[in-house]
């Protein structure tokens, strides 16, 4: 990995809940660079035990790779990783009483000098900012973002409708799983953030965009959007997965 790379995993319970759900993490290797955040749900506790069954899984198949992979092949990659990784959660959901229901969202980025490749399922959500602007690059697979994609509603009504964390689609819910993936070429410096929905219900993307403007390191930004969900009333888990690529010359001392 370049050394222009400045990367961090944080995960805040919020004000309301007792306990959190998400779980996530950044991992670079030889082969590239791992963010992902997921976001369980479902059952007593058992969100935690989707969530961090998939960070188990994911961080164990990556830690597993030992040279960097081609753009087609991260895709391939990450596809196979949510297919077993579903099929594992839910096998522990039937087998496990408590277990049953229960599911995670998962965004999964591999990064390079060259490629970002990313695969999403659920509601969390991966942003993108380069020379060419900032911009979201993932569509949520939940009944508001639908009836927004066909017209149904409008974007005023998708941003406060009461049934906002009613998903379609989960890892671990169903025996088989569609995900989506997509690969943005990279040239230069950008910023990728992953994060869950309670950053995202709280926060816009204009917002998001400004505070990713600072030179501040990963952490550093990570905690101020964190700490301005909370201030908004932080009723869910926030996590995020950040990923900062410098240029050369975006670097000094």
């Amino acid at each position: 990995m370049t050394a222009n790379l400045d990367y961090v995993f944080q995960s805040d319970v919020g004000q309301v809940r007792s306990h959190n759900e998400d779980s996530g993490g950044t991992y670079a290797t030889e082969a590239g660079l791992l963010a992902f955040v997921a976001d369980g749900m479902g059952g007593h506790r058992a969100g935690d035990v989707a969530s961090a069954m998939t960070s188990r899984l994911l961080k164990e198949a990556w830690m597993e790779l030992e040279t960097p992979l081609a753009a087609t092949e991260a895709e391939s990659w990450l596809r196979q990783q949510f297919k077993d990784i579903n099929q594992a959660v839910h096998e522990h959901a039937n087998n496990h009483e408590e277990c049953q229901g229960m599911g995670t969202t998962l965004v999964a980025a591999i990064c390079t000098d060259e490629y970002v490749a990313i695969g999403h399922i659920g509601d969390s959500r991966a942003y993108l900012r380069t020379d060419e602007g900032f911009s979201l690059k993932t569509a949520d697979h939940s009944l508001v973002e639908e009836l927004r994609r066909t017209g149904q509603i409008s974007e005023e009504e998708a941003e406060n409708h009461p049934r906002k964390n009613v998903l379609l689609r989960a890892l671990g819910t169903e025996p088989s799983v569609k995900m989506d993936v997509t690969t943005l070429p990279l040239d230069g410096a950008c910023d990728l953030l992953l994060c869950s929905d309670g950053l995202s219900d709280k926060i816009s993307l204009p917002e998001i965009n400004d505070i990713l403007l600072s030179k501040d390191t990963a952490e550093s930004v990570s905690q101020s959007l964190i700490q301005l969900a909370n201030e908004r009333g932080g009723e869910d888990n926030i996590s995020i997965a950040l990923v900062r690529l410098y240029s050369s010359m975006d670097r000094t001392g």
